[in-house]
């Protein structure tokens, strides 16, 4: 198996529990912040969704400038999980071609001439596009948890669901 491959089926394991949880966000909490300075449920949410695709595209840019960090937010949790099937589809289809010389190639963050981040594309994948996804996972499970929201499996037994519990 090549190396863009075991990402691919790391993204499709994952995408899993990521659409699990997507599917318990609530409409009329979208608002929600645990804290003044944290993303809203629905900033947060939506991050979740779009963060695979999203990365995927910008490795295959050489370099790019460091973003805006502002972040949408979705006007209702129905948008959820077709934005999550969306950026899977966007992963699925730039990264597929990709061979370990595509992944080894340098890519960069600027800040005009100043390189704030270089890293090879695998890394930037590996790095950005599965870590941090299941980094902003965690959050939203905490913010769920936070409003009362029954938690799925993960990666085993939650508090509120146990796949291996017999019917």
């Amino acid at each position: 198996m090549s190396m863009i491959q075991g990402m691919l089926q790391e993204l499709e394991i994952e995408a899993v529990a990521t659409r699990r949880l997507l599917e318990r966000v609530p409409h009329d909490k979208l608002g929600w912040k645990p804290h003044d300075r944290s993303m809203s449920l629905g900033q947060l949410a939506m991050h979740v969704a779009t963060v695979p695709g999203a990365v995927a595209s910008m490795s295959q840019l050489p370099s790019m400038p460091v973003p805006k960090f502002s972040q949408g937010a979705v006007d209702n949790a129905a948008q959820l999980v077709p934005l999550l099937d969306e950026s899977l589809a966007t992963a699925r289809t730039v990264l597929g071609p990709l061979d370990d010389a595509a992944l080894g190639r340098v890519w960069k963050m600027v800040d005009g001439d100043r390189e704030i981040l270089v890293l090879p594309v695998g890394a930037l994948l590996r790095t950005l596009m599965l870590n941090h996804w299941y980094h902003h996972r965690g959050q939203l499970s905490v913010y769920l948890r936070e409003l009362n929201v029954p938690l799925p499996s993960i990666y085993g037994p939650s508090a509120d669901t146990n796949p291996f519990a017999m019917a």
